[in-house]
C-alpha cells in the first residue's frame, strides 16, 4: 500500500459522502495503491451508517468506529494504527481541506522530505475566534519547539510511515506530530494548501482550545528537553527553593541580631520552612522521576538514542 488517507469524523453525516467521492476522484487519477480510513469518533448522528455503506461499496475504504467520543487526537491515532500505507495523509472531514492538494504534498515527500505540512494561507474561518488565536498559538509553538511552521493546526499533512513508528498521541497533540518527527531527525517542509468555509455541520473548535494547546506544548517541551533527565528541571526548581529558604533564614537572623526584630513578628520563619520543604520535595520528585525513566527504558529495552545509518558494519 502506497497511500493511507486518515479522516477522523465527528457528526459529519452531511460531509462524509462528498469528501469520500472527492478523495476517490483525485487518487484514481494518480494511479497509486491507496486506502481511505474513516474513523468515527463517537458521532451521535448517522455518520457511522454512511461510513459503513461507503466501506461496503468501496474496497479501498475502511471504517473504524470508536466506542465513544475520545477526541480528534485519539481518532487520528486510531486511523494511523489501522493504516498500512508507506505515506500517511491525515485530513479533516468537514470539506474544508481539498483532496486536490494531495499530489502537491506527495511531490514534496518524493523530493526527499519526511513530513510535508499544509499551510492554510488563505484561511476561511472567523478572524477573532479562530484565525487570531491560531496565529498566536502557531507563533508560540514555533518559537518554543524550534520547528518553524505557519500552521500547526492544519490537519492536512503527509508523513512517511517511519517517522510515525514510535509516536503515541495524547490530549490535543496531533498538531505536534511534526515536532515529534523532528526529534527523530525528519526533514520537514511546508506548502500552502486550499481552504474552504464549512458548509454543513458545526465546528467543534473554539477559543478555549488555544489554552489546551499551550498546556500540551508545555508537555511537549518537557518531553523534548527533559524526558531522559527529569532531575534537571525538578532538581533545579528544588535547589532554587532551598536557596530561597537559606536567604530567608539569613535575613531573619540579620533582623534579629541587628534590628532586634522578633522572629514571630515577620513571616520569614514560615517562608524559610515553606521554601525548604518545597525544595526538598522537588529534589525527591526528581529522583523518583529518574527511577521511572530508567524503568521505562530498561524494562522495554528502549535506547536513549536513534541511529540513522551504519556504514561498514561487520557481521
Amino acid at each position: 500500500m502506497e497511500l493511507s488517507i486518515v479522516i477522523p469524523l465527528y457528526n459529519e453525516v452531511d460531509n462524509v459522502e462528498q469528501l469520500h467521492q472527492n478523495i476517490t476522484n483525485v487518487l484514481q487519477v494518480m494511479n497509486r495503491k491507496y486506502e481511505i480510513i474513516l474513523v468515527d469518533d463517537g458521532s451521535s448522528d448517522q455518520t457511522v451508517e454512511k461510513m459503513k455503506t461507503l466501506s461496503e461499496n468501496d474496497q479501498h475504504t475502511k471504517a473504524v468506529c470508536l466506542r465513544r467520543n475520545f477526541g480528534q487526537t485519539a481518532a487520528m491515532m486510531a486511523g494511523i494504527d489501522h493504516s498500512t500505507g508507506e505515506i500517511i495523509i491525515p485530513m479533516d472531514g468537514d470539506l474544508q481541506n481539498s483532496p486536490d492538494d494531495i499530489p502537491n504534498l506527495l511531490e514534496k515527500i518524493e523530493q526527499g522530505y519526511d513530513v510535508c505540512s499544509g499551510w492554510r494561507k488563505d484561511r476561511k474561518d472567523k478572524k477573532i475566534s479562530r484565525r487570531l488565536p491560531s496565529q498566536i498559538a502557531n507563533y508560540i509553538i514555533s518559537k518554543i519547539s524550534g520547528v518553524s511552521l505557519h500552521d500547526y493546526g492544519c490537519s492536512l499533512k503527509a508523513y512517511r510511515r517511519e517517522v510515525l513508528a514510535d509516536v503515541k498521541l495524547y490530549g490535543e497533540m496531533h498538531r505536534f506530530i511534526p515536532i515529534y518527527a523532528s526529534w527523530s531527525g525528519a526533514k520537514i517542509t511546508e506548502i500552502p494548501v486550499s481552504h474552504y468555509p464549512r458548509i454543513h455541520g458545526t465546528s467543534n473548535y473554539g477559543i478555549g482550545r488555544t489554552f489546551k494547546v499551550i498546556l500540551d506544548l508545555l508537555v511537549v517541551k518537557f518531553l523534548s528537553d527533559y524526558s531522559t533527565k527529569p532531575i534537571y528541571i525538578f532538581g533545579g526548581f528544588g535547589l532554587i527553593n532551598i536557596l530561597m529558604s537559606a536567604l530567608s533564614f539569613i535575613y531573619m537572623v540579620f533582623l534579629k541580631l541587628f534590628d532586634n526584630t522578633s522572629f514571630i513578628s515577620t513571616p520569614l520563619p514560615l517562608l524559610t520552612v515553606f521554601f525548604f520543604i518545597m525544595g526538598f520535595l522537588c529534589v525527591l520528585l526528581g529522583l523518583l522521576a529518574e527511577l521511572l525513566v530508567r524503568i521505562y527504558h530498561e524494562s522495554q529495552d528502549k535506547p536513549t538514542y536513534m541511529v540513522k545509518e551504519i556504514y561498514n558494519q561487520k557481521s
